[in-house]
């Protein structure tokens, strides 16, 4: 999905940047992105999705932090360049199994003013849920939303693909309605401040 880019901005009142996890095809992948995005929309249409442009291999996953440097690195960069282009829209992260651990990875180190701007995270599958204690580092927890099956054989710390790896499609609507409900909850508060 390409609904922004830097050269392009699309200054919705909020940007979401999503991570498909490893060998998924296209940019947002299949197993999880599409049907967050459609439920998402559906609660929230003001928004523009776009993938974040990887490898997504499987041995990237043996990296440390659990995710390819380029892909850490464009993330970064995304996150960086709404930041600066899009300054009144809000930022949303988002990301499944490998990509999970790319947005672990790429958020923790962004500039503080960009982190500000990002009102939500919404992780499924995360390959770094164990070993990042469910939050990513210097980020508020709060923000954040980790879907992590107990039958998921990558949420304990293994890097175990199996059925409950691919079993979020009951969660979808759940991570969109948290998306949501920071989306509105912070859209509401810059009124209030205004």
């Amino acid at each position: 999905m390409n609904e922004w880019s830097a050269k392009k901005p699309n200054c919705k009142s909020a940007i979401f940047f999503f991570a498909r996890g490893s060998t998924e095809l296209g940019n947002v992948g299949a197993i999880i992105g599409p049907g967050v995005f459609s439920a998402l929309k559906m609660m929230y249409s003001d928004i523009a999705i776009q993938g974040v442009e990887y490898g997504a291999g499987l041995m990237t996953n043996m990296m440390p932090g659990g995710a390819e440097p380029a892909g850490i690195a464009k993330a970064k960069e995304l996150f960086n360049a709404a930041a600066s282009a899009c300054p009144n829209s809000m930022l949303v992260g988002g990301g499944y199994s490998q990509g999970a651990a790319l947005m672990h990875r790429a958020i923790e180190s962004l500039p503080q003013a960009t982190k500000d701007k990002i009102v939500a995270v919404v992780l499924y599958g995360d390959t770094q849920n164990l070993q990042d204690g469910g939050k990513i580092k210097n980020f508020p927890k709060e923000k954040v939303k980790v879907f992590c099956n107990m039958s998921d054989g990558v949420c304990g710390g293994m890097l175990l693909v199996n059925i409950g790896h691919l079993s979020y499609t009951t969660d979808y609507a759940n991570g969109a309605k948290f998306v949501s409900e920071k989306l509105k909850a912070a859209k509401d508060s810059t009124k209030g401040s205004a």
